[in-house]
């Protein structure tokens, strides 16, 4: 059984300047933990397959398509594929979120 501990992924400065962590990739499905620090922002974009983001810490304003709020930690929330989604740390806290798409890009 493999085990994955996301407190020792080393983190990497990703090209939108958020930490991103590699949790899992294959071709089924791609996981990303994103560490956004109060401030942070991943600017509006869409991919072509699903996705669906579960907020680990904190809380933030996540966009899908029209629609933005505030999530916090424990939310679960899908976006559908070609969908324009973003995610802000604009809460004065950091905001944890797994990122999970499928199939893997």
């Amino acid at each position: 059984m493999e085990i994955i501990k996301m407190d020792e992924i080393e983190g990497k400065t990703n090209k939108r300047g958020i930490t991103a962590k590699k949790v899992l990739k294959h071709e089924d499905a791609q996981i990303m933990n994103l560490v956004l620090e109060s401030g942070d922002e991943v600017p509006e974009h869409s991919v072509p397959v699903n996705v669906f983001f579960y907020i680990v810490e904190g809380k933030g304003r996540l966009q899908i398509g029209d629609d933005e709020k505030v999530v916090e930690a424990k939310d679960i929330i899908p976006c559908p594929p070609n969908t324009k989604m973003s995610l802000k740390a604009d809460q004065n806290e950091r905001f944890v979120v797994l990122n999970v798409k499928t199939p893997s890009l």
